[in-house]
Formats: C-alpha cells, structure tokens, sequence
C-alpha cells in the first residue's frame, strides 16, 4: 500500500513563504515521477507542480511559476513544493500525488496515488 503523507500547510500573509513536505512509502518513491495539485472551495483541483523520477524534469502551472519549486529528495523519501510570494489566491487545500510512472504529468487523472492534503490560506 502506498502512503502518502503531506505537512507544512498554515496560514500566511500575502507576500510570506511555506515549504510543503510529502512523505512517501520508502519502497515505492524512487522510480515515481511525482506532483503538487490543489483545490479551493468550489472548484476543481488545479495542476500546480510536477517532478520526474529523478528531479531532472520539472514543470509548473503557469499562475505559480518563478514563485514556487518542486524538488524531491530520494534517499529521505520526501517532495517538496517551496512557496514564495504568496498570495490570497494560492489559498486551497494541496495535494501531493504520485505516478506508476518515471515521467511526470500534469493531468491529475495520469496520478495513482494521492495524499490526504494539507491547507493553506494566505490573508491578504
């Protein structure tokens, strides 16, 4: 079974940073391409951040570009999603989630496992 654990939401002001963190199956985490999606009240969850297997490859929505990073730490098990200049918008609930798969997609249907979430809300 894999287990994916996300932590380090909160609450913010615009402007302030948060780093997410996603615990994953030590088994399962190496050769998985991985992603950040998020969901705000009401609507659909939204691709945010996506890695390949190895952190060669990254990808992100447009709205979070030059303000966010993904990266991914093999031997701890761990993704991040490192989140500057935040902003009212960016509030919802993330998502990390993970692919049978080496390379990463930003379709939240090509994703086999998700986590439970984590909230963040940025007061402007």
């Amino acid at each position: 079974q894999v287990q994916l654990v996300e932590s380090g939401g909160g609450s913010v002001q615009a402007g302030g940073s948060l780093r997410l963190s996603c615990a994953a199956s030590a088994r399962f985490f190496g050769n998985n391409a991985m992603g950040w999606f998020r969901q705000a009240p009401g609507k659909e969850r939204d691709f945010v951040a996506a890695i390949s297997w190895n952190g060669g490859s990254t990808t992100y929505a447009t709205s979070v570009k030059g303000r966010f990073t993904i990266s991914r730490d093999n031997p701890k098990n761990t993704l991040y999603l490192q989140m500057n200049s935040l902003k009212p918008e960016d509030t919802a609930v993330y998502y990390c989630a993970a692919r049978r798969n080496t390379n990463f997609a930003t379709r939240s249907a090509l994703y086999d496992y998700w986590g439970q979430g984590t909230q963040v809300t940025v007061s402007s």
